[in-house]
């Protein structure tokens, strides 16, 4: 079971469904990911819920004019029977630096750029756009 994909697929489903918020069971690479979004803007804030059984990540997302969303597109790019790594200089850029490439680095979960500029490779988790 691939969490991270299923939290992409939650936030990809609830900005087709034009969602104000969305929530997951919380993880360290969950969370992770969300403060990725979320310093990059694509969305407005996250927070942890104390819930029964377990922790929860609750999602705000976020629109321009209340109709267009801030992610147009989330690709995952490794996959649990595929795993897909790259060095930090054959890291891809997405839609030409309009997105963000998301890197599982030895340092944590890094945007791209930030993999680029630390020379820091990995595994290639997704792009969002």
């Amino acid at each position: 079971m691939d969490t991270n994909a299923d939290f992409l697929t939650i936030i990809r489903n609830g900005y087709m469904a034009k969602k104000d918020v969305v929530s997951a069971n919380l993880s360290k690479s969950r969370e992770a990911i969300a403060k990725i979004l979320k310093d990059e803007a694509f969305i407005a804030d996250y927070e942890i819920v104390d819930g029964t059984p377990s922790k929860k990540i609750v999602v705000t997302l976020r629109y321009f004019e209340k109709d267009l969303a801030a992610v147009t597109g989330i690709k995952k790019i490794t996959k649990p029977s595929v795993r897909i790594y790259a060095g930090y200089n054959k890291i891809p850029r997405t839609l030409s630096g309009a997105g963000i490439t998301i890197v599982s680095t030895s340092a944590g979960l890094l945007t791209g750029k930030d993999a680029k500029e630390k020379h820091l490779g990995g595994e290639v988790i997704c792009q969002v756009w």
